[in-house]
């Protein structure tokens, strides 16, 4: 249950709670694969760190949300609110460019996000353009780390469902700009970005060590990208 939120900047951010059910690795997903698009010329919106005091929302009157609050005390996650932004919706008529439906697939097939179909298209067409919102249910591998080595040549069977499969036409081009643009160092940045707080898989483990397996994963699976990239274009096929 997000809320949208007025923080001390003045502005307003729909910020995803750490106490909600998935708890801080949906958390972890959404700044990962938000700023990685970001990294790829995609449009998201301004990803910000919210800190919620502990006195926040003691008033609520609603019992779930007063305790989705109290605890969520801490770091949350917020994005910009895109005032005035609609659904992505191709029975209303929208449509995407094959460059940027490639681009979007290809990392959602990266990051194996299975929250991007035509049910729940996780896109907003804001000043006619598209921009990508939640993410928290992608890298789904996190919250069972034993099953990273497993995860890391998937092809993403998932990707067949993908709202914008009819337009990715150019995966190959697709590929070409993230192998560029997306390296080892880059994604170092992006997880260096995460707040060491919801790194807590195991209290043993330091967050640094979390980081790096992370990072170890996701190049691992930049370097089989052409696993999940023939699925991409089998499930075209098949859908054609």
């Amino acid at each position: 249950m997000p809320g949208l939120i007025e923080a001390s900047d003045g502005n307003l951010y729909v910020v995803k709670m750490r106490g909600a059910g998935q708890g801080p690795l949906a958390l972890v997903a959404e700044i990962i694969v938000g700023e990685l698009a970001r990294t790829l010329g995609l449009n998201i919106p301004d990803i910000v760190l919210v800190e919620l005091e502990h006195s926040f929302g003691r008033q609520e009157r609603d019992p779930e949300i007063r305790a989705l609050l109290r605890a969520s005390t801490g770091i949350n996650m917020g994005l910009a609110f895109l005032s005035g932004s609609a659904t992505f919706d191709p029975a209303a008529g929208d449509t995407e460019s094959s460059d940027t439906a490639s681009l979007i697939v290809w990392l959602d097939a990266f990051v194996m996000n299975v929250d991007r179909t035509t049910r729940n298209p996780n896109l907003l067409r804001w000043r006619l353009e598209t921009w990508l919102i939640d993410h928290g249910a992608s890298l789904y591998f996190h919250h069972e780390w034993e099953s990273a080595p497993s995860k890391v040549s998937s092809p993403f069977g998932f990707v067949r469902d993908h709202v914008l499969l009819p337009w990715a036409d150019d995966v190959e081009g697709a590929s070409k700009i993230a192998h560029r643009k997306i390296g080892e160092a880059e994604l170092k940045r992006v997880v260096d970005l995460l707040p060491a707080s919801w790194l807590t898989f195991n209290n043993d483990v330091p967050a640094e060590d979390w980081r790096e397996r992370y990072v170890r994963f996701l190049t691992e699976r930049l370097e089989k990208s052409v696993v999940f990239e023939e699925e991409v274009r089998r499930a075209r096929s098949s859908s054609l």
